[in-house]
């Protein structure tokens, strides 16, 4: 059996004519950026993410990015995020010219360490980063509460957790912004790049279309200087005819993740895996990703050889951002961050894509068990 790490094309063909049909309208009507269609998008966002206002953006990165811009954050400044994440949490930070400080993550979520948070503030800190990783929502109320006692500006990186809720709180509607990634693999995912930032503040939202678009107050007339972050009508389009499904792929996507913590728990190798952690506050996993930590095995070799029975397995992430090589001048170091540093060693994420079966699930962990017998 083959199986790889995600397979889109089981989605596609069950919209295929509704997109295809969108598609054509866009291009009959021949605006391609902005416009009619991304703006019907953003309203959709607003329902579903339960804020009051959302921008279309060229991808999750931007949204970052003009987020710090539209709080004028920059040299001189500090950002605290999670050392173990996606890249570009730290990339934004520092292509608006402000200093990455990075803060350890909590041993069960993987998301950051509220703790190690606070004991990263300084006087330069301005805003804090908190990554819903893979799907589960940091612990907002903890950090929303330190966030506030030091008047600091909370962005939620919400890029892999569209759906998922802290308390009955959509992810994305909790700090002052929220920043989504519309790229093929998220759960809602474009045709290309594609991102979007939401926020309850009106007048916010203002500023961040203003900036999307060169920082045009009106036509050629400039009022600051912003940046080409628009998102393209084909995009939201195609998001369009995805977002009313996506409660029902969370679903498949939740079911799958059940049944693995099953299949592993009563399987011969269960003392040899650690299956995700769960919060132990209130929150809705949308499992962007399902990691597990492999025990007593090279985790490099055990990925090589489920490769070789025909399972595509991926690891997110290998190396913590603190000991990133384009990061050294910050002065990171091995032992800075120990718990991070762990998991970035043990942890494999393997196929949850809604439309995988109980057959891949089965196969999967019956190839884990060959696989870590011999090990």
């Amino acid at each position: 059996m083959q199986i790889s790490i995600l397979d889109l094309r089981p989605q596609f063909n069950s919209l295929k004519d509704e997109i295809l049909k969108e598609i054509a309208e866009v291009c009959e009507s021949q605006r391609f950026i902005l416009g009619p269609k991304v703006e019907h998008f953003e309203a959709m966002m607003n329902d579903y993410c339960h804020t009051a206002a959302t921008v279309g953006v060229t991808s999750g990165s931007d949204a970052l990015i003009i987020s710090l811009m539209a709080e004028g954050i920059g040299p001189g400044d500090e950002v605290i995020a999670p050392t173990f994440t996606f890249f570009a949490t730290a990339g934004a930070i520092a292509r608006v010219g402000a200093t990455p400080v990075f803060a350890d993550i909590d041993p069960v979520t993987f998301n950051l360490d509220p703790a190690d948070f606070e004991r990263k503030i300084t006087p330069k800190t301005k805003a804090v980063i908190p990554v819903h990783l893979f799907g589960q929502c940091a612990d907002m109320g903890k950090i929303m509460a330190i966030a506030k006692s030091h008047n600091l500006i909370v962005i939620e990186d919400a890029c892999q957790s569209i759906g998922a809720e802290y308390n009955g709180q959509r992810a994305g509607s909790i700090g002052d912004y929220g920043a989504f990634s519309f790229f093929p693999t998220k759960n809602l995912g474009g045709f290309g790049d594609g991102g979007a930032v939401t926020t309850n503040s009106e007048e916010r939202g203002k500023h961040l279309k203003r900036l999307r678009n060169h920082g045009q107050g009106s036509t050629y007339i400039h009022e600051e200087v912003g940046g080409n972050f628009r998102l393209d009508a084909l995009q939201a389009a195609i998001l369009t005819i995805k977002l009313p499904h996506l409660d029902s792929w969370t679903e498949a996507r939740q079911h799958n993740a059940e049944e693995y913590r099953k299949l592993f728990s009563s399987s011969k190798i269960a003392d040899r895996v650690i299956l995700p952690g769960l919060a132990d506050y209130p929150v809705r996993h949308i499992y962007n990703q399902f990691c597990i930590r492999i025990v007593g095995a090279d985790r490099d070799k055990v990925k090589a050889q489920m490769a070789e029975l025909g399972v595509g397995c991926m690891v997110y992430y290998p190396l913590p951002l603190h000991l990133q090589a384009c990061f050294k001048n910050l002065g990171g170091k091995v032992g800075d961050m120990p718990v991070a540093e762990t998991v970035a060693k043990d942890i494999l994420a393997l196929p949850i894509y809604p439309e995988s079966t109980t057959e891949m699930r089965q196969y999967i962990v019956e190839c884990f068990e060959k696989v870590l017998s011999g090990c």
